[in-house]
C-alpha cells in the first residue's frame, strides 16, 4: 500500500539474503537494508509507526526501541528459543499487549501411512505503545 520499510542486520550475509528476499517479491523498492547492529542503527533512523523484532532480542533492545517509538507505534516480536520466550514474558508483564503460541507441523511419511512433524514452536508478543 505504497509502505517502506527498514530493516537492521548485523551479518552482512543474511543482509543479503533479506535484499534477495525483497527482490524475489517484488518489494525491493520498498526496502532499506541497514547492515549494523541494532541499537547503534536505531538512533540515525525515522522514528516507525510499525517494529517487527525478528532475532536478537534481549531487554535494552526493548528499552530503547519503547522510549524511541512514538506512541501509537504497534511492536511485534517473535521468539523460538526459551531464553527468548522468557524475554517476551516479563516484557508482556511490564507492558501488556497480546501473546501468541503459533505451532505448525507437516505431513510426512510414517511407515505405510503419514503423521505430523512438528516445527518449532513460535511465541509471539505484540503491543501498541
Amino acid at each position: 500500500a505504497g509502505g517502506r520499510a527498514i530493516a537492521i542486520e548485523a551479518r552482512a550475509d543474511r543482509a543479503q539474503l533479506v535484499r534477495a528476499n525483497a527482490t524475489a517479491f517484488g518489494v525491493s523498492h520498498h526496502l532499506t537494508v541497514v547492515e549494523a547492529q541494532s541499537p547503534v542503527a536505531l538512533e540515525s533512523l525515522p522514528r516507525p509507526a510499525a517494529v517487527f523484532v525478528g532475532g536478537g532480542a534481549d531487554a535494552s533492545l526493548f528499552e530503547r526501541l519503547w522510549n524511541l517509538m512514538p506512541v501509537g507505534t504497534r511492536l511485534v516480536a517473535n521468539a523460538v528459543t526459551l531464553e527468548t520466550e522468557a524475554l517476551l514474558l516479563a516484557q508482556h508483564k511490564q507492558r501488556g499487549g497480546e501473546l501468541m503460541k503459533i505451532e505448525l507441523a507437516h505431513a510426512a511419511p510414517l511407515g505405510s501411512k503419514r503423521g505430523w512433524v512438528a516445527s518449532r514452536p513460535l511465541i509471539q508478543w505484540s503491543v501498541n505503545k
